[in-house]
């Protein structure tokens, strides 16, 4: 690491994009973001489905409109949440103070652990409903794949979004490091 907290050193120098790509919580946002895309582009599109005998269209999970309501809502707000972070990422090098570092640090802490647990639920609940749906619903088996899909992103997103919480958890341990490291030895006191 170049000196500074954790990437202070840096702060109010250009962007360098290949640093930032490179970086295990960027690539795990990216996948968390394109993980969320998958969960709710799969029930928007496929989720619903229409029976000759009614009118109105009915979710694939145990004609239960709350698991689509929630799949769909969690992908997009996941999906926003990873762009904010994202963003976030770009802009942390330009902060220079430790205390707002942390403060980010922080948020994302709990942010991540926060989207892992609302993860836990939806692929919890989606999979009780699906295990639940009744093959009558569904004679030609339309969008089981879809469904699938969604669950198992929805079971990958746990991971990701758990593991980007241990990532934050790392970092804010290194910036806790390095202001007590600058507290004990002040610049003036250093040769």
């Amino acid at each position: 690491m170049e000196g500074g907290a954790y990437g202070a050193g840096k702060a109010g120098g250009a962007f360098d994009p290949y640093t930032l790509v490179r970086q295990p919580h960027t690539i795990l946002r990216v996948v968390s973001w394109l993980f969320s895309i998958v969960v709710f582009g799969s029930i928007v599109n496929e989720g619903y489905l229409n029976s000759a005998s009614e009118e109105e269209e009915f979710c694939i999970y145990n004609r239960n409109p709350n698991a689509c309501s929630y799949g769909v809502t969690v992908g997009v707000l996941a999906f926003l949440t990873c762009l904010l972070y994202l963003a976030l990422d770009v802009y942390f090098p330009q902060i220079s103070s430790v205390k707002d570092r942390k403060k980010a640090v922080l948020s994302d802490i709990g942010v991540s652990a926060f989207w892992a647990f609302l993860w836990f639920v939806g692929f919890c609940f989606l999979a009780n409903q699906w295990q639940v749906s009744k093959p009558k619903d569904n004679p030609l088996n339309e969008g089981t794949d879809a469904a699938r899909a969604a669950i198992a992103f929805s079971f990958f997103s746990i991971f990701t979004w758990s593991m980007t919480a241990a990532l934050a958890v790392q970092r804010f341990k290194d910036l806790s490091f390095q202001e007590e490291y600058s507290t004990l030895f002040p610049t003036s006191a250093q040769p």
